[in-house]
């Protein structure tokens, strides 16, 4: 089998893909069967070649939610990628397409479409984004993290297959709460708050958090990914903390290895409802706090709904966060019924082999071949 995939943009469409294609590497299908297509300047063309993948890029941009000064050059690129497409097609031949989002996947969709190439679309938001919607009529068939997707796509071709968490995080539910809070140095005696915003970071979750870190420590602990660009802030604030309250602090820009050890050690996250906490939070049957982002689309607004009608998640606005981030967390931590309810409920949202499924759904749309 030969596979185009076609996934970039956010890490909540790049990893569900590195997933898919690990767990088809294990099952025999060699790299030099893989292409991997994505836009220039995004996160893929880092990830993607660190994971031996064959990598080409192509000119892109947004062209929803800016302005047109920004859109219109974009699009103009973006359709001029189809006759690279093509070629990128016509040269590797691939027997399926797979793709997760990005700017790159309508023309690429649409030089597939064109070549009879069947696509595989996974949805890793409840809700699709711009370029997955314009390519849904071109799609086969159509993965979905949950259930809720089939408010948005035609029924008759959705699977709902789980959100694929990454290896090295799963991994990490084997593994006792002792345990991951010694990665950490922190204790179990107490209860522990895992605060993050993504790899780049959330500004409003990092300074309403430090705002109440002289309160929170007093009975927490805090394990804390600022996101490499505010970093400095967090560092700095670090000065504002007597010893003994920075003995129960964990702050740092990024964790690679070991951001599963933190959901493992955490009773309560905070986060803002990117996709990848549709599979990461059930995965250790862990309560959020989520945080959508304002400006994401809609998708983070309609993932955190999901959660949190399923009892699973409570929502707060940037908004209204430095007021409420404080009663909503103590009240949280200290209402340990609720809590167990909530971690209960996140639980039963767990697909734990999404990955495998999500591979079976690549090999099956490549059997069934170019005919439609």
């Amino acid at each position: 089998m030969r596979l185009l995939v076609c996934a970039g943009g956010t890490g909540g469409g790049i990893y569900p893909a590195l997933a898919a294609v690990s767990e088809l590497e294990a099952q025999g299908l060699d790299r030099d069967q893989v292409l991997w297509v994505g836009t220039r300047g995004e996160m893929e063309e880092q990830l993607i070649p660190a994971a031996g993948i064959r990598l080409e890029t192509i000119k892109g941009g947004a062209v929803v939610g800016v302005s047109p000064r920004e859109s219109i050059p974009n699009a103009i690129r973006l359709t001029w990628s189809v006759g690279t497409g093509t070629s990128l097609i016509r040269q590797f031949k691939p027997d399926v397409m797979f793709m997760t989002g990005g700017y790159m996947a309508p023309p690429i969709a649409t030089a597939a479409w064109m070549q009879r190439v069947p696509i595989g679309i996974f949805l890793p938001d409840v809700e699709p984004g711009a370029s997955i919607k314009f390519t849904l009529p071109m799609a086969r068939r159509i993965a979905a993290t949950t259930d809720g997707s089939a408010a948005f796509v035609p029924s008759e071709k959705l699977e709902v297959t789980g959100y694929p968490v990454r290896p090295q995080i799963r991994a990490a539910t084997q593994i006792s709460k002792e345990q991951a809070l010694a990665q950490f140095d922190l204790k179990p005696g107490r209860q522990t708050l895992f605060v993050f915003g993504g790899s780049r970071g959330a500004q409003n979750i990092n300074r309403a958090l430090m705002a109440i870190l002289p309160d929170l420590l007093r009975s927490y602990q805090v394990i804390h990914i600022s996101g490499t660009l505010t970093w400095p802030e967090v560092e700095e604030n670090l000065d504002n903390l007597t010893a003994k309250q920075g003995s129960w602090y964990r702050p740092y820009p990024y964790l690679h290895q070991r951001m599963g050890t933190a959901f493992r050690a955490a009773d309560l996250v905070v986060a803002r409802a990117g996709a990848s906490m549709l599979g990461e939070a059930p995965a250790f049957g862990l309560p959020s706090v989520l945080v959508p982002l304002t400006f994401a689309w809609r998708y983070q607004k309609v993932n955190a709904d999901y959660l949190t009608e399923r009892g699973a998640a409570v929502q707060l606005t940037d908004e209204t966060l430095a007021e409420e981030l404080l009663p909503t967390v103590t009240g949280l931590l200290g209402d340990t019924s609720r809590l167990a309810n909530m971690g209960k409920a996140a639980k039963a949202l767990d697909k734990p082999q999404a990955t495998a499924h999500l591979a079976d759904f690549i090999v099956g749309l490549a059997k069934e071949g170019r005919s439609w």
